[in-house]
């Protein structure tokens, strides 16, 4: 049996926009590199693995286990690293068709359908990657606020080009 939840219907649909509203705000902070941003929308202790689809040598740990990335300053240093170090990659994420359920008054799940195009240059040639899948994704209230506590992705598809991922540095 689960958490009985009391919040009134119209509680619970601010609660599943707040939330659909973090998600997007994440993306958006992602795509444009507001990275003093990012942190804010995630709880303290969040918990990212979704790194799956990259070399297992170029993928972050945490505590010896690959995919994992825990802390949101972590999370936030390890995707800009990747997104905005050495390499520049301009990204595009797209998140689809949420399927958000609350599991109490202040936790959620969520899984939502996603694309994501990256590209960068690599001398005269540009690389980049397009992948489709889904975020699966857990929320905590905190301070009035819907922060994202645990996210990982599965990829249904990638396509990239044969170089993409050397450029990854973690």
């Amino acid at each position: 049996m689960g958490t009985e939840i009391t919040l009134t219907v119209g509680e619970q649909l601010l609660a599943i926009e707040s939330i659909k509203n973090t998600f997007a705000a994440r993306l958006r902070c992602m795509d444009n590199k507001q990275w003093e941003m990012y942190p804010a929308l995630h709880t303290d202790d969040v918990i990212s693995e979704t790194w799956g689809g990259a070399p297992i040598d170029r993928q972050p740990q945490t505590d010896g286990v690959a995919n994992r990335v825990v802390g949101n300053e972590r999370l936030a240093r390890t995707i800009s690293s990747l997104l905005d170090g050495d390499t520049k990659i301009t990204s595009v994420h797209h998140g689809h068709t949420p399927e958000i359920e609350l599991t109490s008054n202040t936790t959620a799940r969520g899984i939502w359908a996603m694309e994501d195009k990256l590209w960068w240059t690599n001398g005269d040639r540009e690389e980049h990657l397009h992948g489709y899948g889904h975020y699966h994704e857990e929320y905590r209230q905190e301070g009035g606020r819907w922060l994202i506590s645990y996210r990982s992705l599965t990829r249904l598809r990638v396509d990239a080009t044969p170089d993409f991922h050397s450029s990854a540095r973690y």
